[in-house]
């Protein structure tokens, strides 16, 4: 994959602070990532190049393995792109509950402020909400406490409605049942799709007999 020297520069100014804070730069996978005891947490940074400027979009989120070794089974995703799928992930603006995303960036003396802003987001609000998200009841109330509303911390509903009954199930969620009866009729909704619902459906069956260890 190849790396523009806008990149390389970004890159260049924000891998000192977040080294400190123990994450390492995946180059090709354009992220800084944390290893964590059940999975990872990470900054994913999009750069989209125009002929005037840059735009920059920031990501964040976590992997938490033991509901993605049970969801990647189930959800229709490319094999090599399984290990590195995340089950919370959004913008730093919308975290904040703006609309507005990215950064435009329209010559070297803009990055700086802007690499100064981000890495002042994470001080302050985004490594403690992904220290939180560590913990799976916190997974299970971000993905599940309110399921007739889009959930802001993942992109896609449909695998929400995958991971949030995992989470529920490995949580002990006493409204369980309840999720899968409303998941159910969600997707049937969304997606209009028999081979997903018959994929869900599947889903549901292997929670019913699956045990934690």
């Amino acid at each position: 994959m190849t790396i523009t020297s806008f990149e390389t520069n970004l890159y260049q100014h924000l891998a000192p602070f977040f080294s400190d804070h123990a994450y390492s730069l995946l180059t090709e996978k354009k992220q800084f990532r944390r290893v964590t005891s059940n999975g990872f947490q990470n900054i994913i940074l999009s750069s989209v190049f125009y002929p005037d400027d840059t735009t920059l979009d920031v990501n964040f989120g976590c992997r938490h393995e033991q509901v993605e070794q049970i969801a990647q089974q189930f959800l229709n995703n490319q094999p090599d792109l399984r290990s590195d799928a995340n089950t919370l992930i959004l913008s730093m603006c919308r975290f904040a509950g703006f609309q507005k995303a990215r950064y435009k960036i329209h010559s070297e003396a803009d990055l700086t402020p802007v690499c100064t802003q981000i890495e002042d987001f994470f001080s302050t609000q985004g490594f403690d909400f992904l220290a939180t998200t560590a913990s799976l009841p916190t997974l299970d109330r971000l993905l599940n406490e309110f399921p007739d509303e889009p959930c802001r911390y993942v992109y896609n509903q449909t695998h929400r409605c995958y991971k949030g009954l995992i989470a529920a199930h490995l949580n002990h969620n006493p409204n369980f049942d309840n999720l899968v009866d409303h998941y159910r009729h969600l997707l049937i909704y969304q997606t209009q799709n028999p081979y997903e619902q018959m994929h869900f459906e599947r889903l549901i069956a292997y929670l019913q007999h699956y045990s934690a260890n």
